[in-house]
C-alpha cells in the first residue's frame, strides 16, 4: 500500500488501495476452467482484462470471440483484498473514509464482515465512513459484483419496459449504454473496480467540494472559488485561494458549510480554442485550515475566457453559434466514444495520442457522446492544454429512461459528481441532457408505445439544468441533441433551429443529398467504412476474408451495414469483385461522403455555424463511422477531415444561379490574391479560364459566381473545374468517378531518407484523384502525414513516412500501398 502524506500530521492523508486484489467467479454460467479460480486482479481494471491477463479467455476483440465470451456478463464476480493498519495510524485521524472513484456497476461493499452499502452506478463516487470498523492488522475488503445483464433485465421488469434500439435494457441500469453493444460496439458487459480506491484519513475538516471559475474582467481576471466543507469536529475554518501569485482568504463559521472566495487578478492572458490563440492555464490552489493547521488542499487548473452560444431568433429560425471571448467560432467537431470498450485500458498516453490526432486534423471541438462515459481527468486536462473545446453529454442515449427510484437518486448523485469534477475546465463549453432522446420521443413512436410512462423529460428539463445552474452556471446547458432552442415548439431535429442530426443519407439516401440540407448546426452525420488493412489482419483470421465472411460480419454491427455500404457506393463507383479493392472502395467512399458534406456545410457559414462528424474514434476493430480505427490508425476519412477543416479552404458549390467558388478564411488575417478558375480536360488541357482578384476578411467567407461558360462542360466525363487561390485548391467533377474517363494511374515514385522519416515523392503523368499511401500495409506501426491528394497531370506531392526501418520506391509504388480513385475506375 502507498501512503500519500506530508510532514503535517493534521493534513488529509490518502492511502492507495489498488494493490493486492483478486477476483473470483461467484455465481452464474462459469466455464469449468475458471470456476473456483482465484485470479490476480488489476485495480483499476475489469473482469475481462483480468481474465485475459491470466490467460483464461481469448481476446474478445478477435474473430468471433465476442459471442463466445458473452457468459462473462451473466456471472457474479467477487473482488477481494486486505490492507494493514497500525493502532497509531487508526488513532491519528478522527475520520477514515473508504473512497471508490468508480465501481462498474452493481455491487455490495463489505469491510471486515460488515456491509458498507450497495452501489448501482458506474459513473459516481462512493464514500463510506469506516472509522468504527478498522482494526490494527489486516483489514479485509470485498466488493461483490452482480451480473449487469441479469440486474438490468430484472430492473426493467420492475420499472417497466422502455423504448430502446437494442435488445438489452441498458436504460434500466446506470452503466455505460454502449457496454451492452452498439451499432459500432462490442457487447462486453464487463464488471470491475474501474477507477482508483483509497482510504482517506482526516481530522477537523475536509474539502468536500471545490468549484472554481475564471473569467476575464476589467482588463484582468476574476477567479471565484466555492468550497463546501465537511467537518469531523466543530470549529471555525479558514479557506485560502491562490492564483497567479494573488491570494485571498475567508473564514467559515462553525455552523456554515460553504464559502465563496473571489480573487481579482490584474494581468491574465485569455484562453482560446485551437486556431484562435494560445491556451494559457493557471493553477488555482485551495487550502483549508483549522486551528491554524492546514487540514486539506487541492489544485485546479483554469483558463480565463468566456463562452456562450447564441440562439437568438433570426430571419431563418434560431442559430446555434458558439462565441469564445465574444469571437464567433466555426465549430470543426468530432463525436467521441470510449477509446476502448474495456475503459481502463485507456491511459493518459493513449488519450494524448488520440487528441493530438484530432488537433492535427484541424478539429477544434470534441463532443463526448452520451452513450459512453464521463471521461477521465486526463482527457479534459489534455483538451484544456490543446485548445480542444469539449461538449459533454449527460449519459443518456437513444432510449426512454425511467424517472422512478432507484434510478432517479442515482442519476442526481451521478450528475452532481461529474458537473463538480468537470466545471472548471476551460475547454468545457456545453452540457447537453441526452443524445437523440427528444427526437426519439417525437418521431420514433415512443409517445404511443410508452402509454404515459416516464421517459426522462424530468431529467432533461428540470433536474439536470438545475444542477448545472447550481454548480456550473457559466456553462451553457441544452436539453439534448438534436434540439431546437426557443419556445416556439419547433421539432427537435428541425434544420432551422439549433442542432441537427442527419442520418437519412447513410440509412437510405445517397451522400450527394447532403446538399439538400442547410442546418444551422449539424451535430451528427457520418458514413461507414472498414478499418485499415493491418487492423483487419490483426483482428480477423477468416480464410478467405470477404465482406461477408464470419469475422467481418461479427465486426459489422450496423443493421444492414454491408447493404448500406454497397448502396452508398454504386452511384459513385462500381462494386469491386475482390476483397482488397472492396476494402479500398469502401474506405474511399467514406472519406468522399464526409468530405463532400463538410465542404457543403462550411460553404453555408455563418448560417451553418458548425459541423460535428460522427465519429473520431473506435473502441475495438470494427467497420464503423470512425476516422481513426480501433487500433489507432488513421483511415482516409481522417485526411478528409483534415482537408475540409483546414483554416483556409476553396470549394466549388452549386447555387441557385449556377456554380460558385466559396472561399473560407478561418484565420485572424485577411486573405487576398488572384482567384483562378479553370475548366480542364483530364489530360491537362485548359479549356477556359476565369480570373478575379479577391479579398476575404478574417474569420469570414466569400462567394464568387463562376461564369456559365466556364462552368458548362463540353464533355462531362472528361472535364473538371479547378479553383485556386494562393496555392489552395478546390475541385469539381462533372461526372461521377464511375462514369468518367479517369485513366489508370501513371505514377513515378522516389524515396529519400530524412532523419527518422522517409520522404516519398509521387509524380503523376495524368490526372490522379484521391491519392493515398497505405503505409500500414508495409508495417502496422508505420504512419504517414498526408492523404487524399488530387494531382493534375505533371504534378508531384510528397508523403512523409515514419515507423519504417527501410523503404524503397518499389515498395511505396505497390498498387496495394499507393492507392487512388483511378484504380476503381480504370480496373
Amino acid at each position: 500500500m502507498t501512503l500519500i502524506t506530508t510532514d503535517n500530521p493534521t493534513l488529509l492523508a490518502a492511502r492507495d488501495l489498488t494493490a493486492g486484489w483478486t477476483v473470483t467467479a461467484a455465481a452464474g454460467p462459469v466455464p469449468g476452467a475458471i470456476a473456483g479460480a482465484v485470479v490476480t486482479a488489476s485495480v483499476p481494471g475489469t473482469v475481462h482484462t483480468d481474465l485475459l491477463s491470466a490467460g483464461l479467455i481469448a481476446d474478445p476483440y478477435l474473430d468471433e470471440n465476442e459471442a463466445a465470451l458473452s457468459w462473462i456478463g451473466l456471472v457474479d464476480w467477487t473482488y477481494e483484498t486486505t490492507f494493514d493498519l497500525t493502532h497509531a495510524e487508526i488513532a491519528a485521524a478522527e475520520r477514515h473514509d473508504l473512497v471508490f472513484d468508480g465501481l462498474d456497476t452493481v455491487a455490495t461493499v463489505t469491510l471486515n464482515g460488515v456491509v458498507l452499502g450497495d452501489v448501482a452506478d458506474q459513473h459516481r463516487v462512493h464514500r463510506f465512513d469506516v472509522a468504527p470498523l478498522l482494526h490494527a492488522g489486516a483489514n479485509r475488503l470485498i466488493v461483490a459484483f452482480r451480473s449487469p445483464v441479469r440486474y438490468a433485465n430484472a430492473q426493467s421488469l420492475v420499472l417497466g419496459a422502455r423504448e430502446r434500439p437494442y435488445a438489452l435494457p441498458y436504460e434500466a441500469i446506470r452503466k455505460s449504454a454502449c457496454s451492452f453493444g452498439w451499432d459500432w460496439g462490442i457487447a462486453a458487459y464487463t464488471s470491475g473496480i474501474w477507477k482508483p480506491v483509497r482510504l482517506e484519513s482526516w481530522s477537523g475538516a475536509r474539502l468536500a467540494r471545490v468549484l472554481v471559475h475564471a473569467e476575464p474582467a476589467h482588463g484582468g481576471g476574476v477567479l471565484t472559488a466555492r468550497a463546501l466543507v465537511e467537518r469531523a469536529s466543530a470549529g471555525e475554518v479558514e479557506i485560502e485561494v491562490d492564483v497567479a501569485g494573488v491570494t485571498a482568504r475567508t473564514t467559515l463559521a462553525a455552523d456554515d458549510e460553504e464559502a465563496v472566495v473571489r480573487v481579482d487578478v490584474d494581468d491574465v492572458e485569455l484562453w482560446w480554442p485551437i486556431g484562435y490563440g494560445a491556451q494559457p492555464l493557471y493553477d488555482v490552489a485551495v487550502r483549508l485550515s483549522a486551528a491554524e493547521q492546514a487540514v486539506d488542499s487541492t489544485v485546479r487548473r483554469v483558463g480565463f475566457r468566456t463562452a456562450r452560444w447564441d440562439t437568438e431568433k433570426d430571419a431563418a429560425g434560431r442559430p446555434f453559434q458558439l462565441l469564445v471571448n465574444e469571437v464567433p467560432v466555426w465549430v470543426k467537431g468530432v463525436n467521441w466514444i470510449p477509446d476502448d470498450a474495456l475503459f481502463t485500458r485507456v491511459d493518459r498516453v493513449r488519450y494524448e495520442r488520440r487528441l493530438r490526432q484530432a488537433a492535427r486534423a484541424n478539429i477544434n471541438l470534441v463532443r463526448v457522446w452520451g452513450g459512453g462515459i464521463y471521461e477521465s481527468d486526463d482527457f479534459y486536462d489534455l483538451c484544456d492544454e490543446l485548445g480542444l473545446l469539449t461538449w459533454q453529454d449527460f449519459l443518456f442515449a437513444c432510449a426512454a429512461y425511467p424517472e422512478e427510484e432507484p434510478l432517479r437518486s442515482e442519476i442526481e448523485a451521478e450528475a452532481r459528481d461529474n458537473v463538480t469534477r468537470l466545471a472548471h475546465h476551460a475547454s468545457l463549453v456545453l452540457f447537453t441532457g441526452n443524445n437523440e432522446n427528444l427526437w426519439g420521443y417525437e418521431d420514433w413512436g415512443w409517445k404511443e408505445r410508452l402509454d404515459g410512462k416516464t421517459w426522462g423529460a424530468h431529467y432533461y428539463y428540470d433536474l439536470l439544468p438545475g444542477i448545472v445552474a447550481q454548480l456550473s452556471p457559466h456553462v451553457t446547458y441544452a436539453p439534448g441533441s438534436p434540439f431546437s432552442p426557443g419556445d416556439e415548439g419547433v421539432h427537435p431535429n428541425a434544420e432551422t433551429h439549433g442542432t441537427n442530426h442527419l442520418w437519412e443519407q447513410w440509412n437510405r439516401k445517397d451522400w450527394a443529398t447532403y446538399r439538400e440540407h442547410t442546418p444551422r448546426f449539424v451535430a451528427e452525420f457520418g458514413w461507414q467504412g472498414p478499418p485499415n488493412w493491418s487492423t483487419l489482419e490483426r483482428a480477423l483470421h477468416d480464410d478467405p476474408l470477404t465482406p461477408e465472411s464470419p469475422g467481418m460480419i461479427a465486426h459489422q454491427k450496423a443493421i444492414d451495414g454491408n447493404v448500406k455500404l454497397t448502396g452508398g457506393l454504386v452511384r459513385h463507383h462500381r462494386v469491386p469483385s475482390d476483397m482488397a479493392t472492396w476494402h479500398w472502395a469502401m474506405q474511399l467512399n467514406q472519406a468522399n461522403a464526409v468530405g463532400f458534406a463538410l465542404d457543403h456545410f462550411r460553404s453555408h457559414a455563418p448560417h451553418t455555424s458548425g459541423a460535428i462528424v460522427w465519429q473520431l474514434n473506435d473502441c475495438w476493430p470494427v467497420t464503423s463511422w470512425a476516422a481513426i480505427d480501433g487500433d489507432g490508425r488513421e483511415k482516409p476519412l481522417y485526411f478528409a477531415l483534415r482537408n475540409a477543416f483546414a483554416s483556409r479552404v476553396v470549394t466549388i458549390q452549386p447555387r441557385d444561379d449556377g456554380d460558385a467558388v466559396i472561399v473560407g478564411n478561418d484565420t485572424d488575417d485577411p486573405w487576398t490574391g488572384e482567384l483562378v478558375v479553370t475548366r480542364r480536360r483530364y489530360d491537362g488541357g485548359i479549356l477556359d479560364v476565369f480570373r478575379t482578384d479577391v479579398a476575404i476578411p478574417a474569420r469570414s467567407s466569400l462567394t464568387i459566381a463562376i461564369p456559365a461558360e466556364i462552368a458548362t462542360p463540353s464533355d462531362p466525363a472528361d472535364e473538371l473545374l479547378v479553383a485556386e487561390l494562393s496555392g489552395v485548391r478546390g475541385f469539381s467533377f462533372f461526372s461521377e468517378a464511375r462514369d468518367s474517363a479517369l485513366a489508370a494511374p501513371r505514377l513515378s515514385v522516389a524515396v529519400a531518407r530524412d532523419g527518422h522519416e522517409h520522404v516519398v515523392t509521387v509524380t503523376s503523368e495524368g490526372l490522379t484523384r484521391d491519392l493515398v499511401l497505405n503505409v500500414d500495409r508495409l508495417d502496422p506501426d508505420a504512419t504517414v502525414d498526408e492523404g487524399l491528394v488530387t494531382l493534375l497531370p505533371g504534378e508531384s506531392t510528397t508523403f512523409r513516412v515514419r515507423g519504417l526501418d527501410s523503404l524503397d520506391a518499389d515498395q511505396a509504388a505497390h498498387p496495394l500501398v499507393l492507392r487512388s480513385a483511378n484504380q476503381l475506375v480504370a480496373s
